[in-house]
């Protein structure tokens, strides 16, 4: 039985017409194609009344995290095309490769040497060589020119009236193109397993065409086995199927689907709906074309019709956002398009001829990058708005649909019946979070917001566990059970309790690394499973973080989660984890350390943390009380501890300066105020000193620090000891210690300062007040007047008295 293979780009306009006219020719009693065949048994769903794009999407989570793949299909993706051209022909249709959840597909791929491998280099190399040989500057142009372009020379050819030679011409090109990319050389583990696969379902469907012709004889479709596979696989299949077969062919049976790991749970796949802006490699998908929407023309029409198609749409998009586009810009785009496309040997304008036309004629600046399509690289932050629109155009915004009658993930049902159950229509929610109805609501919104369903959006509620806010408002869009987010986050579980509980699992697995937990995003974690009302996981992950506590050297880590649970153990009595024993044992657990690292911290870099870290050691230390159960010999012992590390902070010359304010204001704030703090401030009053020891300071003694007139007195003597360029370098960290301090605390600063210097008119008070120009550009403005004057001064240009000391 003949095997005839049709080695394709994924998404190739050329290899789809390709794909179809091979089986419309041939007729075959089989057309297998690349694809899960784990979907077989429901391959019929593709064929209900979708509106493409829409994808195979396969989800599974294992112990550490989930697993996605996703399988995208177009109207020109060939796949797409030999299914339902097979289909009308009467073929068996069967998809033959690996489920995405065997263990070749993710773990070994996650294993395997960062070298890559033999087929790998190759592939890379000769497609350098080919750019180079045909003087393109990336792959896609050189595809274009090579197998999208050439069969339609003729004005009035469409993709189904390529002429017998004209397709007898690109199946050649795309032999020889894909035996030179791979080759004989041997491609990495998961793709060698794919292949190996792939190839019992070709012989098996040899086989079976033989049999049936034994006991039948001709029948009304050929004999022939159409395989549609990526190009980079055919050579490899080609040479496994001629080997001889592990047991006569007569008698294979189709491969068995294999079962999953044990440590995966069921997979599961469904229909959803795809994008043309996902479908965009330009967009980061990696197996894809660029520019959906322009191939989509090309299919339809022809190169010539969509390239017109693409400076249409370029100019409606940009002048929809108010770009200026003459006629004469776009006259010059056209003729730049034109004459590129015979300097570069194309018959019509090619994308990127098309491209670079509109790049020249409507760009008026200089770019610090190159354009996108010249390097096929997803789009930089900085890049021209101009590009931007462009490739917006060139990526279309079709969105796929599919047919109602698609089944759909038991998910799905749970969060549409949860919804309604709770009232939650589309709109504005507030929600109270001392109210059980609210709260119920709130824990199902947050399982959602756990998930990524879109259109569900948190606009005002607590932002940290330290945030005492009681109520929440959230957004529910229209379209909360119209896109793939649902379905897709069904890969975690069948209910929204348990695929969220799933989903943080698997947050984290990834936080907990084999070096020790990443406390920073477990805190996140926990922070999260609260208001989603997942008290085992919660008990969980802080059995985790006890045992990671004592050997972390994490202090920002410590630090988010000694604020997390101290927070959460305080005003987390809505969310049913006030009081939790659990919590402040967390809490506890996390002083020791952080005050052995604190002590240990040298360079400014570990500053901001260990403040940050200190001031939570001060919270637990003055809640001790409750934290403890009335442990006073514990609370004690503790407080000594703590007063014992402050003072040596305070005094330690070898500690970063704002370290050194925060260990002055710890032991302040712990009820030993300082005998001399003026001394301790001058002692800091270098300019480069000064802000940095009076942020730690504030960060730890906000209240008592204000509270004490020497303070202010002696941080204005300080200050106004220092020149115009002492007072710049100072004022940036000046700033930012005193925004420490609300507006109605930083005017009573202000008040207290203006006593000192006899003015108490609140005229003056000016430290509060937001005018527009910011404090170090006013110092800024007075240096370079004063230096001004010091110039005239000296050349004579200035009356007597009007000379500045030059400072």
């Amino acid at each position: 039985m003949g095997v005839v293979f049709v080695p394709v780009r994924h998404h190739s306009p050329a290899c789809a017409g390709e794909a179809e006219a091979v089986i419309r020719r041939l007729r075959p009693r089989h057309v297998l194609v690349e694809g899960p065949a784990d979907f077989n048994d429901r391959i019929d769903e593709l064929f209900l009344d979708h509106e493409l794009p829409i994808a195979v999407y396969t989800g599974f989570h294992t112990a550490d995290r989930l697993h996605a793949s996703w399988a995208p299909l177009c109207e020109y993706s060939p796949e797409w095309v030999a299914l339902n051209t097979g289909r009308a022909c009467g073929a068996q249709l069967r998809f033959i490769d690996l489920p995405v959840w065997h263990p070749a597909l993710f773990e070994e791929t996650e294993a395997h040497d960062s070298e890559p491998a033999p087929a790998d280099r190759r592939y890379a190399r000769v497609r350098q060589h080919l750019a180079e040989r045909f003087h393109t500057d990336d792959v896609d142009a050189l595809w274009d020119h090579v197998f999208e372009l050439p069969d339609f020379t003729a004005p009035e050819a469409a993709p189904d009236t390529a002429s017998e030679a004209g397709a007898d011409s690109l199946a050649l090109r795309l032999d020889t193109w894909f035996t030179g990319l791979r080759g004989d050389t041997a491609a990495d583990p998961a793709d060698t397993a794919r292949e190996a696969y792939m190839a019992e379902w070709i012989r098996a469907a040899r086989a079976e065409a033989a049999q049936a012709k034994d006991a039948q004889g001709q029948s009304a479709t050929g004999d022939d086995i159409v395989v549609v596979t990526g190009g980079f696989h055919m050579p490899a299949l080609r040479r496994l199927i001629a080997e001889p077969a592990p047991q006569a062919e007569g008698e294979l049976a189709w491969p068995e689907i294999p079962s999953p790991p044990a440590d995966v749970d069921p997979p599961r796949s469904y229909l959803v709906p795809f994008s043309f802006r996902r479908l965009d490699s330009l967009a980061g998908y990696r197996s894809g074309m660029p520019s959906p929407a322009y191939y989509q023309r090309l299919f339809e029409s022809g190169p010539r019709a969509a390239a017109e198609y693409l400076q249409i749409q370029v100019a409606a998009r940009l002048r929809e956002r108010h770009q200026a586009v003459s006629t004469p810009d776009l006259t010059a785009a056209r003729v730049m398009a034109e004459s590129l496309a015979r300097l570069r040997g194309n018959p019509v304008p090619a994308r990127v001829d098309v491209l670079d036309g509109l790049a020249s004629a409507l760009l008026k600046t200089a770019l610090d990058a190159p354009l996108p399509w010249a390097r096929r690289s997803s789009l930089a932050p900085a890049t021209d708005p101009v590009v931007v629109e462009m490739v917006a155009a060139l990526s279309g915004d079709r969105v796929g649909r599919l047919d109602p009658h698609t089944p759909l993930p038991p998910l799905w049902h749970d969060v549409e019946a949860q919804l309604q159950a709770l009232h939650l229509s589309p709109g504005t929610h507030s929600l109270s979070l001392v109210d059980s109805d609210d709260l119920e609501r709130s824990r199902l919104l947050h399982r959602l917001r756990i998930l990524h369903i879109a259109q569900i959006d948190r606009v005002d509620g607590p932002l940290t566990a330290l945030d005492p806010e009681l109520t929440e408002v959230w957004e529910l869009g229209e379209r909360v059970l119209a896109g793939p987010s649902v379905i897709e986050a069904s890969g975690f579980g069948p209910s929204v309790a348990d695929a969220s509980l799933a989903a943080l699992s698997a947050r984290l697995g990834e936080a907990s690394a084999e070096a020790g937990p990443d406390l920073s995003r477990t805190a996140e974690v926990l922070f999260d499973a609260v208001p989603c009302g997942h008290a085992g996981l919660t008990d969980e992950l802080l059995e985790l973080v006890s045992r990671a506590i004592g050997t972390s050297a994490d202090l920002q880590g410590l630090a988010r989660m000694l604020e997390t649970a101290l927070g959460l153990w305080r005003n987390g009595g809505y969310l049913g984890a006030a009081g939790s024993v659990r919590l402040a044992g967390t809490a506890r657990a996390c002083v020791p350390r952080i005050l052995w690292l604190a002590e240990a911290v040298r360079g400014d870099d570990g500053a901001e943390p260990a403040v940050r870290a200190l001031a939570g050691v001060r919270d637990v230390v003055l809640t001790a009380g409750r934290l403890n159960h009335g442990a006073q010999e514990e609370q004690a012992a503790s407080r000594e501890a703590v007063l014992a590390v402050a003072h040596r902070l305070a005094a330690s010359p070898a500690a970063p300066i704002r370290v050194r304010g925060a260990g002055l204001g710890l032991a302040w704030a712990l009820g030993q105020a300082p005998e001399d703090p003026a001394r301790m401030i001058r002692g800091a009053g270098l300019p480069q000193e000064l802000g940095d020891f009076l942020s730690g300071l504030f960060a730890l003694a906000r209240d008592e620090s204000l509270a004490s007139p020497e303070v202010v007195r002696v941080v204005d003597q300080v200050v106004c000891g220092f020149d115009a360029q002492a007072f710049l370098i100072a004022l940036p960290a000046l700033r930012e210690a005193f925004a420490l301090f609300p507006p109605r605390e930083r005017e009573r600063i202000g008040r207290l300062a203006a006593r000192l210097h006899g003015r108490d008119d609140p005229r003056a008070v000016a430290l509060g007040a937001d005018s527009g120009i910011s404090p170090e550009l006013r110092a800024r403005a007075a240096a370079v007047q004063e230096r001004a004057r010091a110039l005239l001064g000296a050349a004579g240009l200035l009356g007597e008295g009007e000379a500045g000391d030059g400072r």
